[in-house]
C-alpha cells in the first residue's frame, strides 16, 4: 500500500466535510428563512384555566396571525412545572416548540435542582411578554387598615401574622417573604395545593393577608370582602390606581414582585428563528384588543426582546437565590 494513502483518504475526509459544510449552513439559513412552515405549538406547564394559561392562549391566538401560522397551546403539568419544561428541553431546536414561563421557570431549580435544574442550560429567551402585579390584601374584617399598621403589628407579635400562599416558591409567597426580609419583621407562611383553597381560608379570616394576584384581588375589594392594602410592583396598577405600592407605603425602595411571563426555546435554535418569534409575540401584544384582553388579567405589558428578556432571566435567579437562601426554603 502507498505509505501516503492514509494522509492522502484524510485529507478527502476533511475536503469532503468542507464541502457539507456551506451546504448545512444554507440549509439551515433556508429553514429559517422559510420559518415558520407549520404550526408552533407553546408548552404551558400548569393546568388549563390559570393565568400563565390564560396569558398564553390570549397571546398565541394573535402570533397566529403574526406568522400565518397556527400557534397551538398545549398543558403539560406535573413537577411544578419541570414536566413541561422537559418535554421542550428534548424537542428540536428549530422553534417549533416553545415553552411558555413564570417565576417558577428560576424559582424551581433553586428549590429542588433535581428537579428542574438544567433550565438554564436547555433554553433560550425568546421574548418577555409582562407581569401582573400582587396585591396586599387582609380580611374586611381586620382591624389592619394600612400596611405600616401590619408592620407594626408583625414587630409587636412576631409570628402571630399568618399570610396563604398557592404553595412555596409562589409569587404570593415571594411577595410576602421579601417583604419580611427588607422589613425585619418574622410572618408565618400558611402553603396551600392552590390560590382557590388559600383564598377560601383567607375570605374566613382563618389567615391573616396574602399576596393576591390583581385581577382576582380587585374583584374581592371592590365586593368589600378584602381590603386592599399594597401592591406589589415597582409602580401602582391601573386595576387599583388609589392602592399604593409597597415600595410608597413601607418606604421601601427597590421592593418589586410580580408574576411575570415569557416564551423560551430550546437551547441551540437558530438566531433567525428566535428574532422571528420575538418579533411575533411583540407585534402579538401590540394588537388593541390583545392588549385590552390581558389587561383584564391584570397584565401590566413589558414587552422584552431576547437579550433583555435573558438579562431579566438572570437577574431574577440571582435576587430569588439570595431570598430563599436568607429564608431557608427548600421545596415541600
Amino acid at each position: 500500500m502507498d505509505a501516503f494513502y492514509p494522509l492522502r483518504r484524510l485529507a478527502a475526509g476533511m475536503l469532503a466535510c468542507a464541502a457539507l459544510t456551506p451546504a448545512a449552513t444554507l440549509a439551515a439559513a433556508d429553514n429559517a428563512a422559510r420559518f415558520p412552515d407549520r404550526p408552533v405549538r407553546i408548552i404551558v406547564p400548569f393546568s388549563a384555566g390559570g393565568v400563565v394559561d390564560s396569558v398564553t392562549r390570549i397571546t398565541a391566538e394573535n402570533m397566529a396571525r403574526v406568522l400565518k401560522q397556527a400557534v397551538i397551546v398545549e398543558n403539560k403539568t406535573g413537577a411544578g412545572g419541570a414536566i413541561g419544561a422537559d418535554v421542550v428541553a428534548r424537542s428540536p431546536a428549530d422553534g417549533y416548540t416553545l415553552l411558555a414561563v413564570s417565576p417558577s421557570y428560576v424559582v424551581g431549580p433553586l428549590l429542588n435542582p433535581s428537579i428542574q435544574g438544567k433550565s438554564g442550560k436547555d433554553f433560550r429567551a425568546v421574548a418577555g411578554i409582562g407581569a401582573v402585579p400582587n396585591v396586599i390584601v387582609v380580611p374586611a374584617a381586620s382591624p389592619l387598615r394600612t400596611l405600616p399598621q401590619l408592620l407594626d403589628a408583625a414587630r409587636k407579635q412576631p409570628g402571630t401574622l399568618t399570610y396563604a400562599s398557592a404553595g412555596v416558591g409562589t409569587s404570593n409567597h415571594l411577595s410576602a417573604e421579601l417583604l419580611a426580609q427588607m422589613t425585619h419583621v418574622k410572618l408565618t407562611h400558611v402553603p396551600y395545593k392552590g390560590q382557590p383553597e388559600a383564598m377560601s381560608d383567607l375570605l374566613g379570616a382563618r389567615v391573616s393577608m396574602m399576596a393576591l394576584t390583581s385581577a382576582i384581588a380587585r374583584q374581592q375589594v371592590q365586593s368589600g370582602k378584602l381590603r386592599a392594602l399594597a401592591v406589589t410592583s415597582a409602580r401602582r396598577t391601573a386595576v387599583l390606581p388609589d392602592v399604593p405600592t409597597v415600595a410608597e407605603a413601607a418606604q421601601l425602595p427597590g421592593y418589586e414582585v410580580g408574576a411575570w411571563f415569557g416564551l423560551v426555546a430550546p437551547q441551540g435554535t437558530p438566531d433567525a428563528v428566535v428574532r422571528k418569534l420575538a418579533d411575533a409575540a411583540a407585534r402579538a401584544t401590540a394588537d388593541p384588543d390583545t392588549a385590552h384582553r390581558l389587561a383584564e388579567l391584570g397584565m401590566e405589558l413589558a414587552p422584552q426582546p431576547p437579550a433583555a428578556f435573558e438579562r431579566f432571566l438572570d437577574a431574577e435567579t440571582k435576587k430569588w437565590t439570595g431570598v430563599l437562601k436568607t429564608a431557608g426554603i427548600t421545596a415541600q
